[in-house]
């Protein structure tokens, strides 16, 4: 067994909707994330202590980023619009895949807290398709190892009850506002990423780390819309 003294790391995993509804929006999304590097350059303290993620869904999951520290990452291969909007494979995609990202940090030696996921969708899951019970197993700590926070972020047709269902506590589900435009909303949403992860990184070198998620500026909590 490694001994555990390289010190403490927050896994966080964008998952970004790259459905079709995208289209026009996916380019938005792409610049606010090569933001967040850019950001994180520059805070080289926070960064050492996340591993990032970043994960397209649509009919099935792709992994364009594998848990990269940010310090030393190349540019951020592009997210691409293509399929449906399946919330369940999404789901299902992080029930295996966080367990063995975390036993393979703990082989490295490190002390790893609960990851954090940040979703993003501007529209509503596939019909007929049972993403509840996915969500329900993934965020299940009896079932499953390191079932994440999930922060829940709604643009466009999202609908504010779902994305209050998908998030882990009401105050992790946003929408945006009415009247918002999708560009702006991915870029307040991208940015809010950016603080998030940055103050996450920054409370693991203190006696109390905690998880801290930055409302979207625009956005609504999801449990307040009626």
């Amino acid at each position: 067994m490694v001994e555990s003294n390289r010190g403490h790391l927050l896994p966080i995993y964008v998952l970004a909707d790259e459905s079709g509804s995208m289209m026009n929006h996916i380019d938005d999304l792409n610049d606010g994330l090569r933001s967040l590097h850019q950001a994180l350059l520059g805070e080289p303290m926070a960064a050492a202590k996340v591993r990032l993620s970043v994960l397209g869904f649509s009919d099935d999951v792709i992994e364009r980023v594998h848990l990269v520290d940010l310090r030393s990452a190349n540019e951020f291969p592009l997210l691409r619009t293509r399929g449906m909007t399946s919330y369940a494979a999404a789901f299902e995609d992080l029930i295996t895949r966080i367990p063995v990202d975390i036993a393979g940090l703990k082989a490295e030696g490190y002390q790893v807290h609960r990851p954090a996921v940040f979703f993003l969708t501007d529209g509503v899951p596939n019909m007929g398709e049972d993403w509840y019970d996915a969500r329900r197993r993934l965020t299940d700590r009896t079932l499953t190892l390191g079932a994440p926070n999930i922060i829940a972020c709604g643009i466009s047709d999202a609908d504010a009850e779902i994305i209050s269902q998908v998030a882990t506590q009401p105050e992790f589900g946003f929408v945006a506002n009415e009247g918002v435009d999708v560009g702006p909303a991915i870029a307040k949403f991208c940015t809010a990423l950016t603080k998030s992860v940055i103050a996450s990184g920054r409370s693991l070198t203190s006696a109390s780390p905690q998880l801290v998620v930055d409302k979207p500026e625009n956005f609504t909590l999801a449990i307040d819309v009626i």
